[in-house]
């Protein structure tokens, strides 16, 4: 190997433990002492409880992990968002359980609370997947209600969709293992079926101290909406659990009665590892995000057997296009080609950008893929659309137009890996989170921003000069720098993955290995949902 690339490897590296450092604290919760009091109050934590749920030895991924991180420091910070999400599998059937972080504010709704379970819902619809919910949450953040409370995407829309997914037949099951209360009452009891822990677990619209004020009644907690009022005299409860594990026992013996639906039947026969070593990646990824790359290169380790059937290899060379398979499942591949390239004209392109006849080549494989029913994977590293008069005089609008259009009414299931840059106009027309992808990741070395960090501080700075100067203040050089190291500084925090992260923009930050796992599990979750409308693009000037 040669020196850049033991450099590139490095740096993805040290990438690479950087996340892992912080996926660990977030781990943590609210803290060892606050893990300590649940456990001797003689509850799991949530992820235990996830952890104890789930098959052993099988795999599972986790939606917004570092949700939350960064955010809300004035009010102690919310790990997660306060609530932890997976895909796995439950007594052999695929399901996205829910659980409330009780270690973290009582686990109370922040506004980046509500938007993760409105996610984790989105992925049920989406997939007709059985969700879990394991309830212990002290109901909204009160200091925050004002954002959490009254909107359309807010706290009330997790039990409207409650109920439209229980018309659309997907199971909802609900476990209470702590408090529930108010509002958040309603979510367990709109679910299928719902347990509640004695002792530990308790459901009422209103807590004994509040019923106190309202309407001076005497009544303590247990007796008001604990495990045997709900399951002995209300009937609210179906299901009476001495304990966490006996409750997530008994959603065990549920999920494994469950039958099975029909299948959207995605094509996939026996997985086979790259024959490209994976781990090569590291070092073909560039560290610098300016830099050139082989995008074919990076496909050969992600793809089964290393082989990828090109589609119109020689048009449109800045966009990779062909079927491959991921873990056995059959896909088609949208990727940026990240070096420059030559046209058969003789003409230079530059690499992650996109052409008019790059976006011209992936509308016609998108919609191949929609006809012949195949699962769509977009590999992001892009800067944007070709801007000057050649372009423009060339239709690039119209052609972005056409592309874009392809990717909203594809009716196949769309995965994204931001591995790299994912500015612009870029970003949506190779299916950013506007554009519905089913999971969308991004590798440490993503950037999601409108434009780059560098360009984007050279414009901010010309405004912030203009109005400068305007005030009758003089710009030195000296200054001048310092206003750009300013702006640039704060823009480079904004395009940072873990930014992107913490506000769900992108589901996870994954290692690049774990690639071919999330897109495997995402398959497997929308093959249990039949396309049910035909692809058509509408009207389009061709």
């Amino acid at each position: 190997m040669d020196i850049k690339f033991n450099k590139n490897e490095d740096h993805n590296k040290l990438q690479l433990s950087e996340l892992n450092k912080r996926l660990a604290k977030v781990k943590m919760g609210g803290g060892k002492t606050r893990i300590e009091k649940q456990h001797a109050q003689g509850k799991l934590t949530a992820r235990e409880r996830i952890d104890y749920l789930l098959d052993d030895g099988s795999d599972r991924i986790e939606i917004g992990a570092l949700v939350g991180e960064g955010m809300y420091e004035d009010h102690g910070g919310c790990p997660s968002g306060g609530v932890v999400v997976k895909i796995g599998y439950v007594s052999g059937k695929q399901c996205i359980v829910v659980a409330n972080d009780a270690t973290v504010k009582a686990g109370a709704w922040f506004p980046i609370t509500a938007k993760k379970n409105l996610r984790a819902q989105e992925i049920a619809i989406e997939n007709r997947l059985p969700i879990i919910y394991l309830v212990d949450s002290a109901g909204v953040y009160l200091p925050m209600q004002d954002e959490i409370f009254p909107d359309k995407e807010h706290f009330g829309r997790i039990f409207r969709n409650n109920a439209i997914m229980s018309s659309m037949g997907i199971t909802q099951i609900a476990a209470v293992m702590g408090s529930c209360v108010a509002g958040g009452a309603y979510l367990p009891i709109m679910s299928d079926e719902a347990l509640i822990v004695d002792k530990t677990g308790s459901i009422f619209l209103a807590g004994s101290y509040l019923v106190k004020a309202a309407i001076g009644e005497n009544i303590d907690n247990e007796t008001l909406g604990g495990a045997t009022t709900h399951s002995e005299i209300s009937g609210v409860t179906d299901y009476k659990a001495k304990d966490d594990e006996d409750a997530l026992d008994t959603i065990k013996n549920i999920v494994g009665k469950i039958g099975d639906f029909d299948k959207a039947g995605y094509n996939r026969t026996k997985s086979q590892k790259p024959i490209e070593n994976p781990k090569d990646v590291y070092g073909i990824l560039p560290a610098s995000r300016t830099d050139q790359y082989d995008m074919l290169e990076i496909i050969k380790r992600l793809v089964d057997n290393s082989d990828f059937e090109e589609y119109k290899k020689g048009y449109g060379k800045t966009i990779l296009t062909g079927y491959a398979r991921i873990d056995g499942w059959a896909v088609g591949i949208v990727a940026n080609q990240r070096k420059v390239v030559k046209t058969t004209k003789g003409e230079m392109q530059f690499g992650g950008v996109i052409y008019s006849d790059s976006a011209d080549k992936a509308t016609r494989f998108i919609a191949n893929c929609n006809q012949k029913k195949i699962p769509l994977v977009f590999l992001q590293d892009v800067t944007g659309f070709m801007v000057g008069s050649k372009s423009e005089h060339g239709g690039i609008i119209k052609d972005g137009a056409k592309m874009v259009n392809a990717v909203s009414n594809s009716v196949v299931p769309k995965f994204t890996v931001v591995i790299g840059n994912s500015y612009g106009a870029g970003n949506y027309a190779m299916c950013g989170k506007a554009y519905d992808p089913r999971l969308i990741m991004a590798w440490p070395s993503a950037e999601l921003a409108v434009m780059s960090g560098n360009s984007a501080a050279k414009v901010l700075l010309q405004i912030e000069k203009s109005s400068l100067k305007k005030k009758g203040e003089a710009i030195t050089e000296k200054k001048e720098k310092e206003l750009y190291d300013q702006i640039k500084a704060r823009y480079d925090n904004q395009i940072s993955p873990y930014y992107a992260a913490s506000r769900l923009w992108t589901d996870a930050i994954i290692d690049p290995l774990d690639t071919r796992k999330w897109i495997s599990m995402g398959i497997a979750a929308a093959n249990n949902a039949p396309i049910d409308k035909p692809f058509n693009m509408g009207v389009l000037q061709v």
